[in-house]
């Protein structure tokens, strides 16, 4: 029973600290999003905010924190302030973080849910690059991707990172990445830091992996997304994606079971060789 603590308490403050080594920053960026028409969803006709959204993440020591967002789309004002503690933190288990990549998942996509959301942060140098997508309860019991965002933050705290280079299209994105190598990790809800430090060799990259249901998305900041746009009855994965530089792909899979309860995050990390 000790030793079951011990590993769990291990997980969680590894993922607190990758956390704090993450998000420090303040982070501004304009956030898109991209709503439903009558022929479901529309990629092409998205909306912003044209004077931005700021996430002011600060740490004062190596336990105790504070989030402070302004711009946002939700909350009250369009403001809000909340502590992050080490030893409260991702109580739920609904938080996640691989070295470079991060976010939080709705546990529960089935049964009662009303709603259930997906934030995928990819990391690289100060830049973070965030998709979110949004899943709505319909009165006949579908549940529908309801919208995308796709926000392409930069650390104010920082030398911006340069402009990426951007493929045409997501089949372009894909072509770019076919044949590359990588690995994966994975993380269960749990916290379990023996699945998060064990890293598998992948076979090369292709666009079968990633373009899985109906909703492909080709968004900001070189972000694709394959999301279904009526989640289907039995287990299921959605999938995020972004294009870090020319040579640096990851791939974020998020796994549903028959129940559409969540089984396990899986970041696949690829390069156009493992050796450079």
């Amino acid at each position: 029973m000790e030793d079951t603590t011990n590993r769990t308490n291990a997980g969680a403050d590894r993922q607190w600290d990758l956390m704090r080594a993450s998000f420090d920053g303040d982070w501004l960026g304009m956030t898109t999003w991209y709503g439903r028409d009558a022929h479901g969803m529309d990629l092409n006709h998205g909306t912003c905010n044209p004077t931005g959204s700021l996430y002011a993440i600060r740490f004062s020591d190596a336990d105790t924190g504070e989030w402070h967002g302004t711009g946002l789309r939700f909350a009250p004002g369009r403001e809000r302030r909340f502590p992050l503690n080490r030893h409260h933190y991702n109580l739920g288990n609904n938080c996640w973080h691989f070295p470079e990549t991060a976010g939080q998942s709705s546990l529960e996509m089935g049964g009662s849910a009303a709603r259930a959301g997906h934030e995928v942060n990819f990391f690289t140098g100060r830049s973070r690059s965030m998709l979110v997508a949004l899943y709505q309860r319909q009165a006949d019991g579908r549940m529908i991707l309801d919208s995308i965002a796709a926000i392409p933050f930069r650390c104010q705290r920082a030398h911006q990172d340069p402009v990426r280079d951007q493929p045409e299209s997501v089949d372009a994105l894909i072509i770019t990445v076919a044949g590359w190598l990588g690995v994966e990790q994975e993380l269960r809800p749990g916290l379990s830091s023996e699945l998060a430090t064990q890293i598998k060799p992948l076979m090369p990259f292709n666009a079968e992996s990633f373009c899985r249901h109906d909703v492909n998305g080709f968004l900001l900041d070189n972000l694709i997304c394959s999301l279904p746009g009526c989640l289907p009855e039995g287990s299921f994965a959605l999938h995020f994606g972004c294009l870090l530089d020319a040579s640096s792909f990851v791939h974020l899979i998020i796994d549903y079971d028959e129940n559409h309860h969540l089984m396990r995050w899986v970041e696949r990390r690829y390069h156009p060789t493992m050796h450079g």
